[in-house]
């Protein structure tokens, strides 16, 4: 068949390199793509929210499968503008519909679908402009540190953790009043304080049924130990070591059949990735957040794990065979690490020469923010190339990792060397 994968990153790199494995893969394009994922199918030059230009290319190329990477397609009604469309409507596409994808695009949202269907989680309540001194009582009556979140998509880069509580009623105001991340923050949800270790369960369904891929940690901060800014991802690790059988088995029964029960319930469409962060406290599983595609750099590490043919899998998916297929899972375990460019988070510069990725033989390179020009690559975002790696234990697999970031080499090249520290 021939298949489309929206995105460009590190995400959608590992998704095209997967895809291209099967036997069912006639031809792969990814749109935009970048200079990793011109080397398993063919970049098109298209926009991730440009539907009517997405529609045009799909009905010439014979497209039967599109696969969407990023949130912001979903969150803008993909999905829906697909099913609505007489020409596009047979044509299966891997994502929820609009309503689903605001599990994302509104926090708001899914902290009232966690409530409504007993999924635990942090208490919490949301605030505006016009309510914003009952968000100050709110914060006096919690414990530090204080939750902040912009309640729309800002980039990962809408939630505040502080200790302050002065601080905290600054940051509400400058979100809510001021559009410290635009709209994204014209509603603010506030919740407790969870302590405890993080990890992400990936779920992919069909709306009905559905199959639980392997677990993963990432690693946010910009420094190491967890310091510094946020990030999109520095780093991934699968399996999460304290996420045995048992703890799965309990995140399936207390989150992820809820989660989907609660879905049909609400009579919401949902063909596609389940992203639920977690974070384990005491043992007991609770939901920070979900995502409706995968996780970058999760993605990374989850997909090379599958030994299934996850193309067939998202065949199942539109035609109704999904909960016949196998799911293959590998034992070994897969770290990855993020090479950024010098200033990110913050302000960088795009365009360096990229020299070494030939040298790299232990582990699989993901391109990220990458650009081919002619015969060279060069830098072209903040988080640059993925270095995956397979190994028995954590530290087999990440040394593989730390030693192919030292064979690449661009301009002001950084990455964290404490990936895993924490387990």
């Amino acid at each position: 068949m021939n298949v489309l994968i929206l995105g460009s990153g590190g995400r959608e790199h590992a998704f095209a390199w997967k895809i291209a494995k099967s036997s069912s893969c006639n031809q792969l394009f990814i749109a935009p793509g970048n200079a990793g994922t011109a080397e398993v199918g063919t970049n098109i030059n298209i926009e991730v929210n440009d539907f009517e230009s997405i529609k045009e290319f799909v009905l010439a190329e014979n497209i039967e499968l599109v696969l969407v990477g990023p949130e912001d397609p979903l969150v803008n009604g993909i999905y829906n503008f697909f099913k609505e469309d007489k020409q596009l409507m047979n044509i299966s596409l891997i994502g929820p519909s609009k309503e689903g994808a605001q599990l994302e695009g509104s926090k708001q949202f899914a902290k009232e679908f966690m409530f409504r269907h007993n999924i635990p989680t942090a208490k919490y309540q949301a605030f505006t402009k016009d309510n914003l001194a009952e968000g100050y009582t709110f914060l006096e009556s919690l414990e530090a540190p204080y939750v902040l979140k912009a309640d729309g998509l800002a980039a990962g880069k809408g939630v505040l953790i502080l200790n302050d509580l002065q601080e905290a009623k600054d940051e509400l105001k400058a979100m809510v009043a001021d559009a410290k991340f635009g709209t994204a923050s014209s509603t603010v949800v506030i919740e407790e304080f969870l302590d405890g270790i993080e990890l992400s369960v990936f779920v992919l369904t069909d709306g009905d049924s559905y199959k639980i891929l392997p677990s993963a940690k990432d690693y946010k901060r910009i420094g190491e130990g967890n310091t510094g800014l946020n990030t999109g991802g520095m780093g991934a690790i699968s399996p999460v070591p304290f996420a045995d059988r048992f703890y799965i088995e309990k995140v399936e029964r207390e989150i992820i059949k809820p989660t989907v029960e609660g879905l049909k319930k609400d009579n919401i469409e949902y063909k596609g990735f389940i992203f639920i962060g977690l974070i384990n406290v005491k043992g007991e599983p609770k939901v920070i957040e979900y995502n409706v595609r995968m996780g970058d750099p999760e993605t990374e590490v989850v997909i090379p794990r599958i030994k299934s043919d996850l193309l067939n899998l998202l065949k199942g998916i539109g035609d109704g065979t999904f909960s016949e297929k196998d799911l293959e899972i590998s034992e070994e375990v897969a770290t990855t690490i993020i090479l950024v460019s010098g200033g990110y988070p913050e302000s960088y510069e795009k365009g360096k020469q990229i020299t070494g990725i030939e040298k790299v033989s232990d582990s699989i390179v993901f391109h990220a923010g990458t650009k081919q020009e002619g015969e060279v690559v060069k830098t072209n975002g903040g988080r640059v190339i993925a270095l995956t790696s397979f190994g028995e234990n954590m530290n087999d697999s990440l040394k593989k990792s730390f030693d192919s970031a030292e064979k690449i080499a661009f301009e002001g090249k950084y990455f964290r060397k404490d990936i895993g520290f924490d387990l």
